[in-house]
């Protein structure tokens, strides 16, 4: 279900299309960074888009500090991803013989 944007979202959003460098790397706007006041991101990728936040104040260098439950639910975690993925590896071995 998409999420209806308020007046306030709109009149505040910005887009920019960007370019990843070689070495994977894109440059954050000039008035985004000012706007921000910070020299760390979050970056999340949701599977169709990427979502880039301010890291919090309170950050402790891992990046993920005080967002415990954010994103919970978002996926399946590493242990059952990677279960999948073996099941997957060994269907397809057993097809190829």
């Amino acid at each position: 279900m998409r999420r209806c944007h308020t007046i306030e979202d709109v009149s505040s959003a910005a887009e920019h299309v960007m370019t990843i460098s070689r070495n994977g790397q894109v440059s954050i706007p000039a008035e985004t960074r000012a706007r921000w006041r910070t020299r760390k991101v979050i970056v999340v990728d949701l599977g169709d888009r990427v979502v880039m936040r301010p890291a919090p104040d309170d950050d402790n260098g891992d990046g993920v500090s005080g967002m415990q439950g954010t994103y919970a639910g978002r996926g399946p975690d590493t242990s059952t991803a990677r279960a999948a993925s073996r099941r997957a590896d060994a269907a397809a071995a057993r097809r190829r013989g």
